[in-house]
């Protein structure tokens, strides 16, 4: 007669299967710091919370940023709805987002997968018309041309995304704060913290107080009244403001304008705002397949020729011998 104290085994729940679907360039940080935040809850949990696989189109090899790389484990897989699928890609995303790539992520969805892009892999989804609305992050150098190529996307500066099923990360350690959110949502709050602390990673960053990727945190000060107008400058790149204008916004003179630039970025508000212009154009000329003339009007310039005696000028080279250099690389 079995004893009726002895509780029966309760089966364990399948694990979670994520597949990381790897494009020529992608970074290997981005990519290891997502995995060893899942081998850590798999180990705290005491079994397999998630299982993964390292993937790509033929199956072989891929480089990272670096030249090196991971194991691959197969070519691009079917798919459930209990899985999740991240694409992992690096700054040449438009060259290495191929047919055979879109048409998995398109059919991943189609069985109901959880999709993600790490690094700048949303736009992939953005691509393959999967974000079905939902907004989504990339890394900050490749926001300029995701709003050019995908107005009608919801793109945020946050450092995640995770909604409705669609995840993102904006590159670097960004894939760990993503990795805790899912140990967090599966395993509880309680294992991700205790991982974040395993890690020495104790700036867990949740999704309330996502911090923003703004040109003010880039050069590294905290000016109220200048991070506001460099956000207008940066908002602002296809119709420039007036210097009137930007000073009028924090409620100061154009003097006072004047002198805060040259304190803090020691140059004047319209040679910084030209040169984030230009900035601006570069990053359309390397990630885009717009004309040069197109990218002039998008940056703000009156003409091509203008555009490119500016271009010439600050950089030492041309916009038609960069997109040369590019196309030969």
């Amino acid at each position: 007669m079995p004893d009726s104290n002895v509780q029966p085994l309760r089966p364990k729940p399948k694990p979670i299967q994520i597949y990381f679907g790897l494009l020529p360039g992608y970074s290997l940080l981005t990519v290891s710091g997502a995995i060893e935040v899942l081998n850590f809850a798999n180990e705290y949990v005491g079994q397999e919370a998630f299982q993964w696989t390292i993937c790509s189109e033929t199956g072989d090899p891929v480089p990272d940023r670096t030249g090196l790389g991971l194991p691959v484990d197969g070519p691009f897989p079917s798919v459930s709805d209990r899985d999740i699928v991240l694409v992992c890609a690096g700054e040449k995303v438009n060259e290495t987002c191929s047919t055979p790539l879109l048409n998995w992520v398109r059919k991943s969805a189609r069985f109901g997968a959880a999709l993600g892009g790490l690094d700048t892999g949303s736009k992939v989804l953005a691509r393959a018309g999967v974000l079905n609305g939902v907004a989504t992050t990339i890394h900050w150098k490749n926001r300029v041309t995701f709003f050019e190529e995908h107005p009608d996307e919801v793109l945020t500066g946050d450092v995640y995304t995770a909604e409705r099923g669609r995840y993102a990360t904006a590159g670097g350690t960004a894939s760990i704060d993503l990795a805790l959110h899912l140990v967090s949502e599966i395993c509880g709050e309680d294992i991700a913290h205790q991982i974040a602390v395993r890690m020495n990673y104790t700036n867990i960053r949740v999704l309330q107080s996502s911090e923003k990727i703004q040109a003010a945190d880039q050069v590294g000060f905290r000016h109220p009244k200048l991070s506001i107008i460099l956000s207008l400058m940066e908002t602002n790149l296809e119709e420039p403001l007036r210097p009137t204008d930007l000073a009028r916004s924090v409620n100061i003179s154009a003097r006072q304008l004047e002198r805060l630039f040259r304190r803090y970025l020691k140059s004047t508000p319209s040679a910084y705002y030209t040169r984030m212009r230009l900035e601006h154009a570069r990053n359309l000329l390397l990630q885009s397949d717009m004309y040069i003339a197109d990218v002039a009007v998008a940056c703000g310039f009156g003409s091509a020729s203008h555009f490119s005696r500016r271009f010439r000028s600050h950089f030492g080279y041309s916009p038609f011998k960069l997109r040369l250099a590019e196309q030969a690389s």
